[in-house]
Parts: C-alpha cells; structure tokens; sequence
C-alpha cells in the first residue's frame, strides 16, 4: 500500500506549483545566482594573453587531464577567468576535513558537538580552502609563465612576482565568490549550492561538444550507425545511472512498543535501514582523478623543462595506456572503500540501534548487528565500486576508438544525474509541505465554520 507522501506526489500537479509562493520565490534566487556565477565565469584574469592559453587547451582537447577539468569550471579553465579554480579547492578540503573527522580523536569530538562543532568544522574547512586555493593558484601563475605559443611569445604579458600574486589573488577571490555563491544556494535557494555550480559548469559545455559529435559524423569521422549507437548508448547509461544511484539495500529493523501499561503488553513497529549501493557517490572518481592529473599537469606547463622522471610518470599516465587504466580503477574501488568506511559506521549505528531498543530479526544486538552490517555494506560496495570504474572508464573508451568529446559519459553524467534526481526529490518535499498545509489550513477553517454556525 502506497504511502499517504507517495499519494501526495502522485496528485501533485501544475496548479500545486503556481500556489506554491516560496518555492518559485527559491527557484528564481537559484536562477539568479547561477546566472551571475556564469558571468563571472568569462571575467579574465590580468595580465595574459588569451590566445595563447586557448591554443593550448585546443591541443589538449582530445581527452586531456585538462581538458577534463575544464568540463567542471565550466570552461572557465580554458579562458583562464578568475573562476579558473571554481568549487574545487572547496571540495578538497571539504573531503580532508571529513576524513581527519573520521581518524582524529579532537576532530571526531568536534563532531559530536551538535550545531557548534559544525559551524568550527564548516570554518577549519573555509580556511583549508584558502590555503589549497593559494597553492593551486601560484602553481597556476607559474605555469602560465612557463607556457609559450608556437612563435616562443610567453602567454604571460609581464612575467614576475607582480604577476604571481596578482593571479593568486584573483584565484582566491574568485574561489571564494563561488563558494560563497554556492552556500547562498543552499541556504536560500533550491538543491545543493556547490553541486549545482558543477552541473551548470558541465551543462553549459554540453552544446557545443553535442556540436562537435555531429560535425564529427558530417565529416565521416563518425559513421551514422556508430552515431545512432551512441544515441542509444547515452541514453541506455543515463537510465543505468538513475537506477543505480536510486539503488538501495533495505535491512528490517524491529522496536517494540508498549501497547498496554497495566497489562505491561508489548507490540512492535518496523523500519527500515537503508544503505545504499553507491554510498560513495562522485567522491572516487574525482579523487582518483586528482590524483592522476598532478603529473600531467606539472609537464604539461613546463614541457621541455620538466624532469625526465616526471615526464617518464606523465606517459605511463596517459589516458590511452593500459597503466593508466588499472591505476585508475584501482583508485576508484579503493576510495569506494575508503569513503563507505567514513560515511557509515557499523559499530556507531548498532550502538545507537540497541540503546533506541532497535533489532535485526535473527541478529543479536550490539556486536552481532554490527558484523552483520559491515558484512552487508562491503558486499553491496563492492558492486558499487565495480559499478563506478565501468562507468568512469566508460568515456575513455569512447574518445580512444570514437573521438567522441568526454562529456558524453562517465563522472560528468554521475554528477548530472545526481544532481538532476536530488534537486526533483527537493522540489517534490516542497510541494508536499505546501499540499499539507493547504489541508491543514482547509481543515482548521472548517473547523472554525462549524463552530461560528
């Protein structure tokens, strides 16, 4: 039988929409804002020479390290904006401060303290972000000073220290523009602030690589039955995402309850606990891809003048060597692991079961339950994981034997679809609230006629 939130939806309608007052008030502040984000995002930083930096990412766009950065700034990378950085230096310290949370005796008490030890972790995570910020942002600055065109002119017009803490400077203040932006979203907007920045930033390049696979197939670089295939494929994997982020592993808990206090008689009421498949979310793959790209991007900034060490690490890493591959793989199913075993604690969450009287039918409460839980999340991550390395390798295959643009497939679908699903469950909690109030206010003046007459 369907839930009265599951009839709820089912019923809502357009009409629901338009009455729904803070809900478009909260759709057009997230509109807003998302707008003046892509305005910022063309801003240029001072001091550079435009043309130079494009030729240079033209040159990566076949499936570069780069190349696939720029898909998450929105290609704000490429034009080299003062948003070049974007939301990713927020992201990695967001992710250190959630893994010392987890291993650090100081930090996990910080966490325990309720609203105030959050507002500490949110402002340690702020000032992490500034430090991550100002070393990506100078290695920016010396990499565009190391980069030439093809005639030997630097891309950088006056070279220096002057140069340096100017681009840090715009770096870091873009960054945190953006991240100031994204926390408006979140708070007085509509879906999650940061992912939404992400999604827009890919969304917005999707037209013109959606361009250059149809130019590709006009070209017959592309055969029309390749091309149909693709159709198919990108729609068959965008369905594959959407079921398997809505995957779940219910696990049936029992709480008893007093029915009858004189006659000490006792019932039961049952929920459940879901985990689900990919627990880890997007958080493997752009891990693992951090981690990959340092070396290609170091030798592709300094070229000639890196080491051959590096530029020997930076060719096993090659997107189109088999190294690469399991490296990467490797990466993902471990993080899968490593960021599950953060997210849920199996000892935390059977503790907190046996003290709410909660059981599992045929576990014993306390150390059994917690076995049996960690038993059941490392099977289900390992098809997570799995699930994760297929898909992220997926446009790796594609621009190898295609050349098809990476933004078709892969992490950026995962993020897209993520977003899309999280931002609908949002809107339909919204409408729900604003359908429960309708009743309760319909009731309360029917109550109040009734009583006047």
């Amino acid at each position: 039988m369907a839930s009265l939130a599951e009839r709820l939806v089912s019923n809502i309608t357009f009409d629901d929409f338009k009455k729904a007052k803070d809900l478009k008030h909260r759709l057009l502040f997230s509109l807003l804002i998302l707008i003046i984000y892509r305005l910022g995002s063309f801003i240029p930083l001072p001091g550079i020479d435009a043309s130079i930096v494009k030729s240079f990412f033209d040159s990566q766009a076949n499936g570069g390290i780069l190349n696939m950065f720029d898909v998450f700034t929105g290609g704000s990378l490429s034009r080299m904006t003062i948003f070049a950085l974007n939301i990713m230096p927020y992201i990695s310290a967001s992710i250190i401060i959630s893994l010392l949370a987890s291993i650090t005796p100081s930090m996990m008490e910080l966490k325990k303290e309720g609203e105030s030890g959050r507002e500490k972790m949110n402002q340690y995570t702020r000032y992490l972000t500034v430090l991550i910020c100002m070393i990506q942002a100078y290695g920016i600055a010396v990499g565009l000073e190391h980069l030439t065109g093809r005639d030997g002119v630097s891309a950088v017009i006056n070279p220096g220290y002057f140069f340096r803490f100017s681009t840090m400077i715009s770096l870091l203040g873009g960054t945190m523009l953006v991240m100031w932006l994204g926390e408006q979203i979140s708070a007085r907007g509509i879906g999650q602030g940061t992912s939404l920045i992400i999604f827009v930033g890919i969304i917005a390049n999707l037209p013109s690589a959606l361009a250059k696979t149809v130019e590709l197939g006009r070209i017959g670089q592309i055969q029309p039955l390749v091309m149909l295939l693709l159709i198919v494929l990108v729609a068959a994997v965008i369905l594959f995402v959407v079921f398997m982020e809505q995957a779940q592993r219910r696990i049936l808990i029992h709480y008893p309850k007093q029915s009858n206090i004189m006659a000490a008689g006792y019932s039961s009421s049952s929920s459940h606990l879901p985990l689900k498949l990919n627990t880890a979310g997007v958080i493997p793959p752009i891990f693992a891809g951090s981690l990959l790209a340092i070396p290609a991007m170091l030798t592709s900034f300094i070229s000639d003048k890196s080491p051959e060490w590096l530029q020997f690490i930076s060719n096993q890493l090659n997107r189109q060597s088999i190294t690469y591959f399991l490296i990467y793989a490797g990466l993902i199913i471990f993080f899968s692991f490593f960021y599950t075993a953060i997210q849920f604690n199996p000892e935390e969450t059977a503790e907190n079961l046996k003290n709410y009287g909660g059981f599992i039918p045929g576990i014993r409460p306390g150390k059994a339950t917690a076995e049996y839980l960690d038993y059941v999340l490392t099977r289900i991550t390992v098809v997570g994981s799995i699930y994760l390395v297929a898909l992220c390798l997926l446009p790796d295959f594609l621009i190898n034997k295609f050349s098809v643009p990476f933004y078709l497939g892969g992490t950026t679908l995962l993020i897209v679809c993520n977003v899309i699903t999280e931002t609908i469950a949002q809107i339909q909690s919204y409408l729900i609230s604003n359908q429960y109030q309708g009743i309760l206010k319909n009731s309360s003046t029917k109550v109040k006629r009734r009583f006047i007459r």
